[in-house]
């Protein structure tokens, strides 16, 4: 016999679960069957000679719900692909990979050259998608070793090399075949051997000897764009390739033609177009390498944060071994000024680090025996011994890295619709190239002049433009993040961050530090106040209550020395009963000392520390009050400042928090907050969160805690304080590492920067095709107005992909206001 539990969706009541029952249970081998519409899992018993999961989940099926694949047996992979030139091989690659049965979720980008595909092992193999890719015309690279840093600097840099020695071949050849073409037009001298007026055979022959060279370095134009071609996935590729061979034809035809005694086709070769062409774009291309290159800079520069050996104390002795080599539980040894390789816990030693490439922070933080040390962080001035806790994947670093990759890997919605439109947009193109052309020629204009309107069509309406316009913002816009320490996890959430127009901050630990101090001592004229805080502190210290610490933290920063406790009793929900050197004292709230008949006599300055936000806590003496303590929770030295910045972008700013309203509504006034939501139960926070969406706001909701996480989800767009806690974090679409409330703004300004830049470049990418095809097609002309000549056609395709480049990179000048 055989189990399976199963996720069931789309069940609505008990209903859906009894007719899911009802279905499967008449699968022959099934032996039980139970669905929970709770948990919306089935959970089945059968014969596995009779019954599969397959039969079970067409049962499912056929009942009208689905069945979700646990993501458990998911996997996912960043794999490179080489020969994506635009656009369209990424809607194509797309396709290929996206049919394949097992495939849960695919991406492809452009400017990293990298898929994200999500798929389950148990249906398909990598190798399987490997085939998939190169079937469709593209090569499926290895995936990225652990020394990721190098590897991707290896990769890029050997790319650039191959563009440039490509354009210089083809420049060598183009540059003399360009003068021979053009130069006796403008009364440049030729050798009588090659001037038309005198042989114009050999006039031809010669450029037909000097294109070759220069089609053979840009052989991979036709190579895939006739493969796509075939395959009726036409992509950039496949326009260079027909409107260039088309020229290259046409010159073979007229050489033919001066052959047979036509010498004035010499007057019509097409060759220089075609060396031109390919050689203005290989230059393009070869720009494009290196300014994709510097787009991924902010990840080359994490990567390179880390060390590549570590010192480790094996048997006594010192081993310096790889970083990658280092195994949880070794002991490594760390001297002034080098990098601590792993993340840690100090064992032995003092001193301070530099944190500043995981915090931003400049302030070295002293570490003691039993503190945490992190992968990548400098040691400044001492020795020290520490236990690797997270190695490899597991370190912070390597998180880090990962969520900007995964980021960077990401779509936003923008990116798919410019991937749909760009599947669409080259067979269009190569519709209107085709009617361009038969249009003039059946209009009575010469072959030449409708070849030249189709060559002109074809060259000038590139997708590069497009398909390079969102991913290259993307990355460099999450990239600028990350040197911030303002991770956003994907192109999604950096989206639709620019839409937040409400963001609700949870209370402890995120508008205040999470720690209450002691703010206020106030005695009455039978004690002082040294003395009041030592008989309380003295008390407190058996005590594990938050409130109770900060007073006996209050006397520690004070250097006073705590005295014994004779007896000690906690009163539930009210405080605390002692007795010290035979003098009774209570300590606690207000109804402690109504219920003990102690006459409160500070009851106005009660009030006035409750206005303010404190908690006040009394403390009598032999049934007498002899003071008051408050204790408060403190601001974050930022809170308020970033809530005045969000206030100035317009956005309105709530705090939800299980306190009472009063002191909730005096912290709120001390930040400038415009709603509270008090006395809200941990589990009730995402239902808050829910009521304000179906006001019509885009919620953000900022956090640190476990009972943070469903709001977080359930938020448009979950911010998680980088201090706070791992479920927390993996909740959130965006973490602050630094865990400073300023970032929240700084967030906002970036995806408002990041999608400005996107549109920007979407504009100019369609407007340039929108005004270029047109004007190449001979609109002007009709007009009374010039020519595009195919070889300013693609100079003009090679600059789009450039500019659409170089403004993406602008956003590196990005800083928070």
């Amino acid at each position: 016999m055989a189990k399976e539990i199963l996720d069931i969706t789309g069940m609505t009541c008990a209903s859906c679960a009894k007719a899911v029952e009802r279905h499967v249970g008449k699968v022959e081998g099934i032996s039980s069957v139970n669905v929970n519409i709770a948990t919306e899992k089935m959970t089945v018993e059968f014969d596995d000679t009779k019954a599969d999961k397959s039969k079970i989940k067409d049962a499912v099926i056929k009942a009208g719900y689905g069945v979700k694949e646990s993501d458990e047996s998911i996997r996912e992979i960043s794999l490179p692909i080489a020969g994506m030139t635009c656009a369209s091989c990424v809607r194509a690659v797309e396709r290929a990979i996206g049919k394949l049965d097992g495939i849960r979720e695919v991406s492809v980008n452009l400017a990293t050259e990298k898929a994200r595909i999500a798929y389950y092992p148990s249906k398909i193999r990598l190798s399987q998608i490997r085939d998939a890719i190169s079937r469709a015309g593209y090569e499926p690279l290895e995936i990225e070793n652990t020394n990721q840093a190098d590897y991707e600097k290896a990769r890029r840099e050997n790319e650039i090399k191959i563009l440039r020695v490509k354009f210089l071949i083809s420049a060598l050849f183009t540059l003399p075949l360009f003068y021979i073409a053009m130069g006796h037009m403008v009364g440049l001298p030729l050798p009588r051997i090659i001037d038309p007026n005198y042989n114009p055979l050999n006039f031809g022959l010669i450029q037909l000897l000097l294109v070759i060279p220069a089609m053979a370095a840009g052989y991979k134009f036709y190579t895939i764009g006739f493969t796509r071609l075939l395959r009726r996935e036409p992509n950039m590729d496949s326009l260079i390739a027909v409107g260039t061979a088309a020229a290259f034809l046409y010159g073979v035809y007229a050489i033919i033609q001066i052959l047979n005694g036509n010498e004035h086709y010499s007057k019509d070769l097409y060759f220089e177009t075609t060396g031109v062409i390919i050689t203005l774009i290989l230059l393009g291309k070869h720009l494009e390498s290196i300014t994709k290159g510097r787009t991924s800079e902010a990840i080359k520069k994490l990567m390179g944060l880390a060390p590549k050996t570590a010192i480790v104390i094996h048997e006594g002795k010192e081993m310096v071994i790889p970083v990658d080599e280092v195994e949880a539980g070794d002991i490594i040894l760390v001297k002034p000024g080098e990098k601590i390789p792993v993340d840690g816990e100090v064992v032995e030693g003092r001193t301070s680090v530099d944190e500043s490439m995981l915090t931003g922070e400049s302030i070295p933080v002293e570490k003691n025996p039993g503190d945490r040390v992190v992968g990548a962080s400098i040691n400044k001035n001492g020795t020290i011994r520490f236990k690797a806790t997270k190695v490899g994947k597991d370190t912070v670093l390597a998180q880090i890295i990962k969520l900007v990759e995964d980021a960077q890997g990401s779509k936003a919605p923008i990116a798919k619709m410019a991937d749909i439109i760009a599947g669409y947009f080259v067979p269009i193109v190569m519709a209107i190239a085709i009617i361009a052309g038969i249009g003039w020629f059946i209009t009575g204009q010469t072959l030449v002049f409708s070849l030249t309107r189709f060559i002109s069509v074809l060259v000038i309406a590139c997708p590069c433009a497009l398909g390079l316009a969102t991913p290259t913002a993307i990355m460099v816009g999450t990239g600028k993040g990350a040197e911030y320490g303002v991770l956003i996890k994907s192109g999604e959430a950096l989206e639709i961050t620019h839409r937040i127009d409400t963001i609700v901050f949870d209370k402890t630990g995120t508008i205040t530090e999470g720690k209450p101090v002691v703010t206020d001592i106030i005695t009455t004229e039978i004690i002082d106040e040294t003395e009041l805080l030592l008989l309380a502190a003295s008390g407190e210290k058996g005590s594990e209550h938050p409130l109770g610490e900060a007073i006996v933290n209050s006397a520690i920063e004070r250097n006073l020395d705590l005295v014994a406790v004779e007896s000690f009793e906690a009163i539930p929900g009210q405080g605390i009963e002692v007795k010290i050197k035979g003098r009774r004292i209570m300590l606690g709230n207000k109804k402690l000392m109504e219920d003990r008949k102690v006459e409160i006599t500070l009851q106005s300055e009660s009030d006035r520390l409750a206005e303010e936000g404190k908690t006040p806590m009394f403390i009598a003496i032999d049934d007498k009050l002899a003071g008051i303590i408050a204790v408060a929770d403190v601001m974050k030295a930022a809170s308020k400042k970033a809530i005045e910045s969000l206030h100035k972008m317009g956005i309105e700013v709530v705090m939800i928090t299980g306190d009472n309203k009063r002191t909730a509504g005096a912290i709120a006034r001390q930040v400038g907050i415009d709603r509270v939501l008090a006395e809200v139960l941990p589990h009730d926070k995402a239902n808050e969160i829910k009521k304000l969406q179906g006001e019509g706001k885009k919620v953000a909701m900022v956090g640190d805690g476990i009972n943070d996480a469903p709001a977080l989800a359930q938020a448009d767009i979950g911010i998680a304080i980088g201090s706070g806690t791992d479920v927390a974090m993996e909740s959130a679409d965006i973490v602050l590492m630094r865990s400073d409330l300023m970032d929240v703004p700084a967030a906002i300004q970036l995806s408002k920067q990041t999608i400005r830049n996107i549109k920007q470049n979407l504009f100019w990418a369609f407007a340039y095709n929108t005004a270029g095809i047109p004007i190449a097609a001979g609109v002007l002309y009709l007009l009374g107005g010039p020519l595009l000549n195919p070889m300013i056609a693609a100079g003009a395709m090679a600059f789009s992909s450039i500019s659409v480049l170089m403004n993406a990179l602008r956003l590196k000048r990005f800083k928070p206001s």
